[in-house]
């Protein structure tokens, strides 16, 4: 088998066991992976727009859209006034800030559970790995 074979096989050997425990840890917080993501996105790189987070999740935008409507219930996220009233601007709000940092605090325990016995340089060369794959897949 060549090494790229064993490569994506053990990717996909990963990736569902991963997103699996994930969804318990924030089933803890009533969340999802989905849900997750957008609110990381918001914490993480600051306010987007609905075609924004679709193309930064890989999805369709009625994707999206529903899954910030769900946070919009929850009181989590929040409209930011644009400049384009057609836009739709979001941004986490003071509850979504709150609640990111205490799932924050489950989900770093859940990592460093899962990444005990892999170094920082062994991590950041992963990190980098995975960053030229989703690069090429993107050309």
């Amino acid at each position: 088998m060549k090494s790229s074979q064993k490569f994506f096989h053990q990717l996909l050997m990963l990736y569902r066991p991963f997103e699996n425990r994930l969804n318990i840890h924030l089933a803890e917080h009533q969340l999802y992976r989905a849900q997750w993501t957008i609110m990381y996105y918001l914490a993480n790189i600051g306010t987007a727009t609905l075609v924004e987070l679709s193309h930064y999740m890989n999805v369709e935008k009625p994707t999206v859209t529903r899954t910030i409507n769900r946070l919009e219930e929850l009181g989590y996220v929040e409209h930011v006034p644009g400049k384009d009233k057609r836009e739709k601007r979001m941004q986490l709000s003071e509850m979504g800030r709150h609640v990111y940092k205490d799932v924050r605090v489950t989900i770093d325990q859940f990592e460093q559970e899962i990444l005990k016995g892999v170094s920082e340089d062994e991590q950041n060369e992963a990190i980098r790995i995975m960053g030229k794959i989703q690069k090429n897949m993107t050309r």
